[in-house]
């Protein structure tokens, strides 16, 4: 089991390591926990690295496409636990592409950043 320093470097290091839109409007921020990371939009959670994956929060039919094209699957942290609403956990494949995986960051950052307009 990859324990939640390693985790956290990780995620350090894929965050840095991708383009972001940006904007003056909107501050990215990246807190480590226990057991992963989590980076922050204005203060919202749009995206975490757990044990339990690589997980985004995305709009409804984007998750949907990806659940459905074998991408992702619903973040669950626990086997039988419920479903995390709004959030996916994406494949390695789509981890480890940085043009994808800033696309979808990108979406995420702008999914819960949008209700602050």
């Amino acid at each position: 089991m990859t324990n939640g320093r390693t985790l956290s470097g990780d995620v350090d290091k894929k965050i840095d390591s991708l383009k972001f839109l940006t904007s003056e409007e909107i501050r990215l921020e990246c807190k480590h926990f226990f057991s992963g990371a989590a980076l922050y939009a204005n203060g919202k959670i749009c995206a975490s690295l757990t044990p339990a994956g690589f997980g985004l929060k995305l709009p409804a039919e984007v998750r949907s496409r990806l659940i459905e094209e074998g991408d992702a699957e619903e973040l669950r942290y626990f086997e039988k636990a419920p479903a995390k609403k709004e959030y996916i956990v994406v494949s390695k494949t789509t981890v480890d592409d940085s043009e994808r995986l800033t696309s979808f960051l990108n979406q995420s950052v702008g999914y819960v950043t949008e209700r602050d307009r």
